[in-house]
């Protein structure tokens, strides 16, 4: 089984492959209790929340790794979807709701993963 952050990079790449724009993997580690990553990523428009969203559950479903709660899933016109899977956390955006959300300034005291 692939530990938490080759996880983490395995769910970049398949978000990347889907033509997500701005993703980070932020190590909260040692900031929170709740998660050792949080991913995030900017969509375009709905279709590629879905598309992103189905990218990453597709990832996940191939390394046996179930979802925790999926919230804001974009059937219900939502501009943030959150896909917890206990370790990781995977927050996709549309770009308006990621700027306003500002989750790099609130967990800016965890390092940015390179990809």
């Amino acid at each position: 089984m692939k530990d938490s952050i080759e996880l983490a990079k395995g769910i970049s790449k398949a978000l990347e492959s889907k033509k997500a724009e701005n993703i980070k993997i932020i190590d909260i580690t040692s900031l929170s209790d709740i998660a050792d990553y949080f991913i995030l990523a900017t969509a375009n428009n709905p279709n590629q929340m879905d598309a992103l969203q189905d990218a990453v559950e597709e990832y996940m479903i191939r390394e046996n790794i179930p979802v925790k709660n999926i919230e804001g899933q974009i059937k219900d016109k939502s501009n943030w979807i959150l896909m917890d899977y206990t370790d990781i956390v995977v927050h996709i955006f549309d770009r308006e709701a990621r700027e306003f959300y500002d989750l790099e300034h609130i967990w800016k005291g965890g390092p940015v993963i390179e990809l």
